[in-house]
């Protein structure tokens, strides 16, 4: 009897002790884990973009009531560039991992987000918000990812996709001749730039690495730089007005 307890308790203890061995270890890695932040600028006057005629769906019109305009440079605050994706050129870690899954919509007869960051394999839904109907077409290299062409007419359910190999994927409506917007694939920790410009990497290993910048329609820049365990990086980037 006294030695059943005995074994009892000592299978308790290494239990106990591997537990804690184990969150100590998550602990220690998050700690670990680094940041790269920074902002992407526009070199030079922001561009013009053209007003959209979307004459031929009144629906459209009237979900713009101010007219649309092209989203190819998006320049906000302080030349601060929105929509340029930023990630670790030749990552070999382990993928990102996302809470939720991305949502690429379609509303008020234009793409929201007008750019979508994603992990090779990683699921993402096709929504419309919108009371008319499109055909969303995304335009992969053949060799690379396989294509679809698929309606969606106002209601429809949410189309389920995912893109098997990194790529820049232009996508755009067979209804609407204006909308466009691009899928852009990389593997390891992205982000994607908000209306100042700015972004964040979150869970960078420590190391070094070339961090690289992309911007419609195939601008790119690259930066080396080093993170510390716990530290953070900054790479600024800025791309020449056209």
């Amino acid at each position: 009897m006294k030695k059943s307890l005995h074994l009892g308790a000592v299978l308790s203890t290494v239990v106990l002790i591997s537990c804690a061995a184990l969150i100590l270890g998550q602990k220690v890695n998050a700690a670990g884990e680094g940041k790269i932040s920074g902002t992407v600028k526009l070199d030079g006057p922001a561009p013009h973009m053209r007003g959209i005629d979307m004459s031929k769906d009144p629906y459209c019109v009237k979900a713009n009531p101010t007219p649309a305009h092209y989203e190819t440079a998006v320049v906000g605050a302080g030349g601060g560039l929105e929509n340029a994706v930023i990630y670790l050129d030749g990552w070999s870690g382990a993928a990102q991992t996302e809470t939720s899954v991305p949502v690429f919509d379609q509303k008020n007869c234009m793409y929201t987000p007008h750019v979508l960051a994603l992990d090779p394999g990683q699921t993402f839904k096709v929504i419309t918000s919108d009371q008319t109907a499109h055909n969303i077409h995304p335009l992969p290299n053949p060799m690379v990812n396989v294509g679809w062409n698929q309606s969606q007419p106002p209601g429809a359910p949410p189309v389920e996709k995912s893109w098997k190999n990194p790529e820049v994927i232009p996508v755009k409506c067979n209804i609407h001749p204006w909308m466009n917007g691009y899928f852009v694939v990389v593997k390891g920790p992205y982000a994607t730039t908000d209306d100042s410009g700015h972004y964040t990497i979150n869970n960078v290993p420590p190391g070094s690495y070339t961090v690289k910048a992309w911007h419609e329609p195939d601008d790119t820049q690259t930066q080396k730089v080093t993170v510390a365990a716990g530290g953070s990086a900054t790479a600024d980037f800025a791309f020449k007005a056209k």
